[in-house]
């Protein structure tokens, strides 16, 4: 082979190593927090998403060990696809920690009444209530404050070690790893809004022992003004204790997502 031949050769190899890592990073700027944020435009996220790729590709390369990338469309296209499915793995369970903190000023939003007052979150371009959008931003700040990008980064890379480039993953741990990451979805968002989740019921209650015992008082005026104060005081004290739990949760769930992968 002359040397033509084998620069022309190493220069398609390496197009096609980066075409494989862009598409295992793709869903972190669908799913994952802070990368999949609508505030950051889609030209800053195209563009980060391929500075990723140029990055990480000499890592996924030495992880496979040198082996060719075939250059058929069947044997291309299947590996585009697992490369899809790696990526969406990782990155789900990183977007459902966020989800439950959204989750979790869902719950408060309905039972102190901010949810008659819908905004549109501007994280997710959809529409959102107050606490939830609170919650959401937040998280998106301790995200930053941790350096919760680098460990996302880093973890995507590692992800090389555990499904190489040239390798399928194990389907069904893939699949308990997203059945757990769902599942547990809904109890960490109670153990997020858990201090001001309890401070409302209680509330409530007593609300409703004043409503039996002055019956001539007007229970709805008075109630939902009681329930803000209530609920923005302890959602202000419990808001540094939410982001430690976050810090330690984004950890775990960078660790749990690397666990899940693995060659089939």
């Amino acid at each position: 082979m002359n040397p033509a031949e084998l620069i022309a050769r190493f220069g398609e190899q390496q197009m096609l190593a980066f075409a494989l890592v862009l598409a295992r990073i793709a869903p972190l700027f669908v799913l994952a927090p802070l990368f999949s944020s609508k505030t950051v435009p889609a030209r800053a996220r195209t563009f980060v998403a391929l500075a990723l790729a140029v990055g990480i590709t000499p890592i996924a390369v030495r992880a496979a060990g040198g082996a060719p990338v075939p250059d058929d469309v069947l044997g291309l296209g299947g590996l585009m696809i697992k490369e899809l499915l790696v990526g969406t793995a990782f990155a789900f369970g990183l977007g459902a920690l966020f989800a439950a903190l959204s989750a979790a000023g869902s719950v408060l939003d309905t039972l102190v009444g901010f949810s008659f007052g819908g905004l549109v979150d501007p994280m997710t371009g959809t529409q959102s209530s107050i606490l939830s959008q609170l919650y959401a931003m937040i998280g998106v700040l301790v995200f930053i404050a941790i350096g919760g990008d680098a460990w996302v980064i880093q973890g995507l890379a590692r992800t090389y070690e555990a499904v190489p480039l040239l390798e399928a993953p194990h389907i069904g741990s893939m699949v308990e790893g997203a059945q757990v990451a769902f599942s547990g979805l809904f109890a960490a968002a109670i153990m997020v809004c858990a201090p001001v989740l309890l401070a409302v019921v209680i509330t409530d209650a007593a609300l409703g022992v004043v409503a039996k015992v002055v019956p001539q008082l007007n229970v709805f005026a008075v109630g939902f003004p009681a329930k803000v104060a209530v609920a923005l005081l302890l959602l202000g004290a419990s808001l540094p204790f939410a982001a430690g739990w976050l810090s330690d949760e984004l950890q775990h769930s960078v660790s749990d997502a690397l666990q899940t992968l693995r060659v089939g």
